[in-house]
């Protein structure tokens, strides 16, 4: 387990650009970076593509072992398909399109964003074989902004409630820590992606917001 300090041309906010499950690891196609040092961080391979020509796939894409999943608005690569043989890749119809902002997911559970309408909820908890269960994070409805989710543990924004960490802990089945990233963001959802095996972090995240990662994730 590993975790690496990197950024996409000066843009330490790795988590709005890549995916991260314990099979495998999305990341833009149009930003330079060493990929061998990213494999051996996440212990997974890393594919590089883009949604519909952007680089924001952890905004734009959620998921897990089980599959990922997009607005059916976009395509990933050649759309409705597989990344690999053993990577789904669903497209769920509605007006949400943001599912790396509106979804907190790992193999046992997802956190949905409480607007989500319960069509989209049952389709998600479908394909990606978990329950799903509306919530927030520090009041905040778009909790894969603000949370970063492993089948280790779970880094949230420093303001969640008692309730709401409670609520995470029983759907997702892992520990629920706070803190910050990219010296002070809270917003951790959007300075790194992580899976039980390492984590890739934003290049201004601290030494002591490093440790809260490891601690968080699972990973000492």
């Amino acid at each position: 387990m590993a975790i690496i300090r990197m950024a996409f041309n000066r843009n330490p906010f790795l988590g709005a650009y890549s995916l991260c499950t314990d099979k495998i690891a999305l990341l833009p196609s149009i930003f330079r970076f060493k990929e061998k040092e990213v494999e051996a961080a996440l212990g997974v391979p890393v594919v590089r593509t883009d949604v519909d020509r952007s680089p924001l796939i952890g905004i734009l894409l959620a998921g897990n072992s089980n599959g990922l999943i997009c607005s059916d608005l976009f395509e990933i690569g050649c759309g409705e398909g597989s990344l690999k043989p053993d990577v789904a890749v669903a497209q769920i119809p509605g007006k949400f399109n943001a599912f790396g902002n509106v979804f907190l997911v790992n193999d046992y559970g997802a956190i949905a964003n409480p607007d989500l309408p319960d069509d989209v909820l049952k389709q998600v908890g479908q394909k990606l074989r978990v329950p799903v269960v509306r919530g927030t994070i520090a009041g905040i409805k778009n909790v894969g902004a603000v949370g970063v989710a492993t089948n280790r543990g779970v880094l949230v924004h420093p303001d969640v409630t008692g309730e709401e960490a409670r609520l995470i802990e029983k759907t997702l089945n892992v520990p629920v820590d706070v803190g910050t990233a990219c010296a002070g963001v809270k917003f951790v959802g959007l300075c790194m992606a992580a899976n039980s095996k390492g984590a890739i972090v934003g290049m201004t995240t601290t030494g002591s917001e490093l440790g809260r990662v490891e601690s968080a994730l699972g990973f000492i």
